[in-house]
């Protein structure tokens, strides 16, 4: 089976022809503050863990879109935007087994990310996971997991309850 076949038996699936963009809890932050102080003490350890910032950014990014996650999406765009990212590398994501625009480091990283999101479909391969090893030191390997970990649980939360990514003012 392909490793695409899970996202490709979603499109046209008539259970999400109905799926509004109405939030069905408004400000649900304020709902777990717990919660949102355990996740970001989680992301606050990611982030001073010693991997690229780029990098997570790229493997956020590449999880949403998997996972369909509009907030999500807008946030990491704007992030990665923010701190550099190319138009261009940011545009080809979704592509970026046939793009030449990314490091094997990403590479491994996106395949991972890939993997983990896509779990129940692959299994967390070991051919992914060598690629990880290659590329990756242990403490690397427990974080670059542990984001994309993160990731999907932020997806989840935000595409169950329907948050609304931000939508900028017109030019």
């Amino acid at each position: 089976m392909s490793r695409q076949a899970p996202l490709s038996r979603l499109i046209g699936d008539t259970r999400f022809k109905d799926l509004k963009m109405n939030p069905r809890i408004r400000n649900h932050f304020k709902h777990m503050p717990d919660g949102l102080k355990a996740m970001t003490a989680l992301e606050a350890s990611i982030a001073a863990s010693g991997l690229e910032h780029s990098l997570i950014e790229l493997v956020k990014l590449r999880a949403s879109q998997i996972n369909g996650c509009a907030f999500c999406i807008h946030l990491h765009v704007t992030d990665a935007r923010a701190h550099g990212e190319s138009e261009m590398r940011l545009h080809m994501l979704n592509a970026w087994r046939e793009s030449p625009l990314y490091t094997d480091r990403e590479r491994a990283a996106l395949a991972w990310a890939e993997a983990l999101t896509l779990l129940a479909a692959t299994g967390a391969p070991d051919t992914d996971f060598e690629l990880v090893k290659a590329q990756f030191n242990e403490a690397e390997q427990v974080n670059l997991t542990l984001a994309i970990g993160a990731i999907n649980l932020w997806n989840r939360l935000q595409v169950g309850l329907r948050a609304a990514h931000p939508v900028d003012a017109p030019k």
